[in-house]
């Protein structure tokens, strides 16, 4: 009997725990579930095409600054036509421009695969950068929408891990497809980009019905009404420095300093294969943050995952160009990965809670992808130039201060999860900040009702 009555007692206290929180009694939607496995397939294939198309591109028997032409083209031109995107995702919904986008991605792949001259695959790589800004912000602005606001660190977190395990798996694959050839890795990612759309267009038909229904009536958060937002301008700076951190100077100079400073010190692998290893020990760290850690987002805030994550990566990053042994190199771009697998989750969740639940957010959306595109841009130019001229320590420095600053501006922006926001700060829903909570309410748990 006593041994019964404490099992009973162990039943209620889970119960109330579970009633406590409802983000660990709400599952995740299921047609956010589709756009996390199209992310998935998404990934796998532009794992396999990433390595291969610098080595592509110098086959056409152009000079080293052509082939990074080749890179850049692409991030230019999803820098030039976020906007365009913004404005369709609003007009159109969120679904139809995501499967235009993957569709103008995969036909430029299939293109790029048979281009006949250098120019050409120029232009085929711009075009794929137009197709790619219409599905990432065309995705965030369905997440945003979609997520309900208690579990949105959850959700960030599933979508960024499904990216992340299919880039770190994407490589393997491609330096075995590239024994069929090198147009074959192309041609497999513009088929899995083919079979993500189909994914999306027939898995989320009824939501994209229903989604044409109420497309008219549904609130539109705008660019100003989000600027007035402190958070949202925390953000902008964040993806910045992210921006040139993660995606710019992790993958152009990182690989640089890895192949040249060690040379012929002996270690277990050579300067080139360390290269690639770095690169990949930074994949496993942020992997391993942001399955484990990203749902606590929910539940420790975004602000203090933002303010830590990007302190610790400023620190490993700023200090890499003082690495004195290759192991130091490695362990540091394990710790820079592991607090930027803090950051992407977070930074995800507070702009889809600055749009607010049920609102469309593409023109908001768009603006924050332009500035993390402008960052991964102008990253690798600067910090070149800054190689060039002073060498790699004061390269690092350099981008370190740029993701403090980032810290910086969390520090001073005020919590966006529902519930723990500031009380100090007047907000509304039509701002897209989140509203003032009483105390009755955060003892109830998030309200889901209110965006």
């Amino acid at each position: 009997m006593p041994e019964e009555q404490n099992r009973s007692r162990r039943r209620c206290a889970s119960d109330v725990t579970t009633q406590a929180d409802p983000a660990r009694r709400t599952p995740i939607p299921s047609e956010l579930k589709v756009m996390i496995l199209s992310a998935f397939i998404i990934a796998i294939g532009f794992g396999i095409v990433a390595p291969i198309l610098p080595q592509y591109a110098s086959d056409f028997g152009v000079s080293a600054m052509a082939v990074s032409a080749v890179v850049s083209a692409f991030g230019l031109f999803r820098l030039l036509f976020a906007p365009l995107s913004g404005r369709l995702t609003q007009a159109l919904g969120e679904t139809p421009v995501y499967t235009i986008g993957l569709l103008i991605v995969a036909a430029s792949m299939i293109a790029t695969a048979f281009a006949p001259s250098y120019e050409l695959l120029l232009l085929f790589r711009a075009v794929g950068g137009i197709g790619s800004t219409f599905f990432t912000v065309s995705a965030m602005t369905f997440l945003a929408r979609k997520a309900p606001p208690h579990i949105r660190g959850r959700v960030a977190g599933a979508y960024a891990s499904a990216f992340l395990i299919g880039n770190v798996a994407g490589p393997l694959l491609g330096s075995v497809l590239l024994v069929f050839g090198p147009r074959v890795p192309f041609l497999i990612y513009g088929g899995a980009l083919i079979l993500a759309a189909g994914v999306v267009f027939f898995m989320l038909r009824a939501s994209r019905l229903e989604d044409r229904k109420t497309r008219d009536a549904r609130e539109k958060a705008t660019v100003g009404e989000a600027w007035q937002n402190l958070s949202y301008r925390a953000a902008l700076t964040s993806g910045f420095a992210n921006g040139w951190a993660s995606f710019g100077v992790r993958n152009s100079v990182v690989p640089l300093f890895a192949a040249s400073a060690f040379v012929g010190t002996g270690w277990i692998i050579d300067s080139s294969q360390l290269a690639g290893l770095a690169l990949a020990v930074f994949a496993g760290g942020n992997v391993a943050v942001v399955t484990t850690l990203a749902k606590k987002t929910d539940v420790w805030g975004r602000r203090p995952p933002m303010i830590v994550g990007l302190s610790i990566a400023a620190l490993a990053t700023g200090t890499l160009g003082l690495a004195p042994e290759p192991w130091v190199l490695l362990l540091l771009s394990l710790i820079a990965g592991a607090g930027t697998g803090l950051v992407v989750p977070a930074q995800q969740a507070a702009v889809a809670d600055i749009v607010g639940e049920g609102r469309n957010g593409g023109s908001v959306v768009s603006a924050f992808q332009m500035t993390q595109d402008l960052g991964s841009i102008l990253g690798p130019l600067l910090v070149g130039l800054l190689v060039d001229l002073l060498g790699y320590e004061w390269a690092f420095g350099l981008t370190g201060l740029v993701l403090l600053v980032g810290a910086a501006a969390w520090a001073a922006a005020p919590e966006t999860l529902p519930g723990r926001g500031s009380p100090t700060v007047p907000t509304t829903p039509t701002t897209g900040a989140q509203p003032i909570v009483s105390a009755e309410e955060t003892a109830e748990g998030p309200n889901t009702s209110r965006s």
